[in-house]
């Protein structure tokens, strides 16, 4: 029988209240605390903070604090990936960002999701979805993206959007739900 931690990555309804699951929260919300008081010089704290955290780094990141997630081992950042002040990332499952992202102030990322049956909902289940983001992809300031999405090479979500459906390459998406307003050479 699967362990609810195999349960949620695999993206099945899983208990939360797990204590291996809970035990993992508390490691990530402390590795959270460390780097949220991290100074703007101390960049190899930072650094390695990242490394403890996330499941994989590239080559050069940078995250202005404060930062939340649920359990950090899910996001994988790749080569220089720029994250503003106040990002959330709910990583339930996989988050993954790739090369040379840029994402603004305030931008959530959400993995977690719930059962839309409220007897499944009141028993305390939830699931994910997994949110992949290409490369050179610029997320606006205060954008969320929905779990399960996919954000393609090269395009940007505009400041505020809410993207709740996958995005191509080489557009530009805003609203409320982002809908392409642009194509990008």
């Amino acid at each position: 029988m699967p362990t609810e931690k195999e349960r949620m990555l695999a993206g099945e309804l899983y208990d939360p209240r797990d204590p291996e699951l809970v035990a993992e929260r508390e490691r990530a919300r402390e590795l959270v605390r460390l780097y949220n008081r991290t100074t703007a010089t101390d960049r190899g704290s930072r650094v390695r903070l990242l490394r403890e955290l996330f499941g994989d780094v590239g080559d050069d990141p940078a995250v202005e604090p404060p930062i939340r997630c649920d359990y950090g081992d899910q996001i994988t950042v790749g080569d220089r990936f720029f994250a503003n002040f106040g990002c959330v990332f709910l990583d339930i499952c996989a988050i993954e960002f790739g090369d040379r992202c840029l994402l603004g102030p305030s931008v959530h990322v959400y993995t977690a999701t719930h059962p839309l049956d409220a007897a499944e909902r009141a028993a305390g289940k939830e699931y994910g979805k997994p949110v992949t983001v290409g490369d050179d992809v610029w997320i606006g300031g205060q954008a969320v993206l929905n779990p399960g999405v996919d954000v393609g090479d090269r395009s940007v979500v505009a400041s505020g959007a809410v993207v709740t459906r996958d995005v191509p390459d080489d557009v530009v998406v805003q609203g409320n739900p982002a809908d392409v307003v642009k194509e990008l050479d």
